[in-house]
């Protein structure tokens, strides 16, 4: 049950027995983040050390851990994958002085804390908390425990959003179901692997995109960019990419007001192979070809949701084009302490919205926006351009086709070479031509060029603000590819003022 709280938000389950409890466990480490808080209060023998030592195993991803209570040494550590983990027991503790002595002002960067009689240290809790409270059931059996969940703070939301996740999958049939995180991007969703009944599924968990800050004419930049806010966009695409014989995944149960999904599990096989990752060429080459093939087709602008409901693909505008590029100013340049003049913003600008009217008057397609490697899998039993799975398309536009050409032949995550980026240009032109003779190759390659260059451009400025604002520094790797990816790019001829701009007010990342 879902309540609201003074100060957060709560919700109260009963837990029938040691695998329930295991369950609630799952459901807690699955929602947790470096540096959070969780406490554990309740009877002795009601249950804390049980779902600590589940969720400990769970996180280690492995069920055999060794995990005592820390009663009598206080603080066990456990350097997990996700984030280091510190088990705290405070029963023994007699003054709350004793904290400092037991390592709480030293903590690793980082490291969640699991706390149990948080009691002890009352005074001292931080603002910012999961409480989690135990108690014993008699009346309804001697293995039973009620809970209370309670987040305070910055953790308010993410307690409701566990109820509501537990919730849809009770809903859905997938209460039993074990739950893995996957490796996540860099957005605010959440995937998890689903396991029943031998059986994968995928759960996407992506909660409604609060408005940011008005940034230009009243605006927020999501609006601006045309990001997607809910489960919406995904859903209406994930439908026409079907309809058009792709593999996008299957939507199996969506609830549109919690943003929440199951849907099919396309696996783990990637387009790329080795460490650090390279390019197989053959499955670039199917992707390539599927990009041609859907940019050969006429396509909706209107999706359908629902009965009731009709998705409006929007236009990859100037305005949208001109606030990404932009990023470079507000983030990159800052970041390494040149920032632009007025003058040199507005010659930026000006520069930019030249450049694009060739993409802006170009035939316009589905943009999927994110087609690149992290986002693309291979799907080796499917035949021809259906071995490409797709997955991350819900910002998609209608725009020039030549983007998610350009997203693909320089992936921001994984070295393309040059002779590889041409030959696979050259695929998709002949793909195109085949189709239609018309086609302008001219025309698409000039365009092709500017837009690589507004994507690196803009991706540098995320790559920046990834490491500044939302303190992500292993992003910072991969800006001296996105600088050769705009070296590149810039060196066409149609290019010439742009590349200029750029040598006099961009500095190199480090390391080149």
């Amino acid at each position: 049950m879902l309540l609201t709280t003074p100060g957060g938000a709560s919700f109260t389950v009963t837990l029938a027995n040691e695998e329930a409890t295991r369950r609630f466990a799952i459901d807690i480490a699955a929602a947790l983040e470096p540096g959070d808080l969780v406490t554990l209060s309740g009877d002795l023998g009601a249950g804390k050390t049980t779902l600590a030592r589940a969720l400990i195993r769970y996180l280690a991803g492995d069920d055999t851990v060794e995990v005592p209570s820390p009663t009598f040494t206080f603080v066990q550590t456990y350097e997990l994958p996700r984030f280091t983990l510190v088990h705290a027991d405070l029963y023994r503790l007699s003054a709350t002085a004793e904290l400092a002595e037991l390592g709480f002002d030293d903590l690793p960067d980082g490291a969640a804390v699991l706390m149990e009689w948080p009691d002890r240290a009352a005074g001292f809790l931080p603002p910012d908390r999961l409480d989690i409270a135990f108690t014993l059931a008699p009346a309804l059996g001697p293995d039973v425990r009620n809970v209370r969940c309670i987040g305070y703070g910055s953790l308010a939301p993410r307690a409701e959003r566990i109820a509501r996740i537990r919730a849809f999958l009770d809903e859905t049939g997938f209460g039993e179901a074990y739950r893995l995180r996957m490796q996540g991007d860099a957005s605010t969703r959440i995937f998890e692997r689903l396991t029943l009944n031998d059986k994968t599924f995928v759960l996407m968990n992506a909660p409604r995109r609060p408005d940011g800050p008005p940034v230009r004419d009243g605006k927020p930049y999501s609006a601006i960019a045309h990001l997607a806010e809910d489960i919406v966009p995904y859903i209406a695409l994930a439908a026409g990419l079907r309809d058009l014989g792709l593999s996008a995944p299957e939507i199996l149960h969506a609830d549109l007001d919690r943003g929440l999904i199951v849907m099919e599990d396309f696996g783990d096989e990637r387009l790329v192979a080795g460490d650090p990752p390279a390019p197989i060429e053959e499955r670039y080459a199917a992707a390539i070809d599927l990009l041609a093939a859907l940019h050969g087709r006429e396509l909706p602008d209107r999706l359908p949701v629902t009965s009731a409901l009709v998705y409006r693909v929007p236009s990859y505008d100037t305005a949208a084009f001109l606030i990404e590029a932009e990023l470079l100013l507000d983030w990159y340049l800052i970041g390494a302490g040149a920032p632009a003049t007025a003058a040199a913003r507005a010659a930026f600008v000006r520069l930019w919205r030249e450049a694009l009217l060739p993409a802006i008057a170009a035939p316009a397609t589905w943009v999927l926006r994110d087609y690149h490697s992290p986002n693309l899998l291979w799907l080796a039993p499917r035949d021809d351009v259906a071995r490409i799975g797709l997955l991350d398309f819900q910002d998609a536009l209608i725009g020039p086709a030549a983007y998610d050409v350009a997203s693909l032949l320089q992936d921001a995550r994984v070295d393309v070479p040059e002779r590889m980026e041409m030959a696979l240009l050259g695929r998709y032109v002949r793909g195109r031509l085949s189709g239609d003779r018309g086609f302008d190759t001219t025309g698409f390659t000039r365009i092709y060029a500017t837009l690589a260059a507004q994507r690196a451009t803009k991706i540098l400025g995320i790559f920046a603000r990834l490491d500044r604002r939302d303190g992500k520094p292993q992003y910072l790797r991969h800006m001296p590819r996105l600088w050769n990816y705009l070296q590149r790019s810039l060196a066409h001829p149609a290019l010439t003022a742009l590349k200029a701009w750029y040598a006099t007010n961009v500095p190199a990342p480090d390391g080149l």
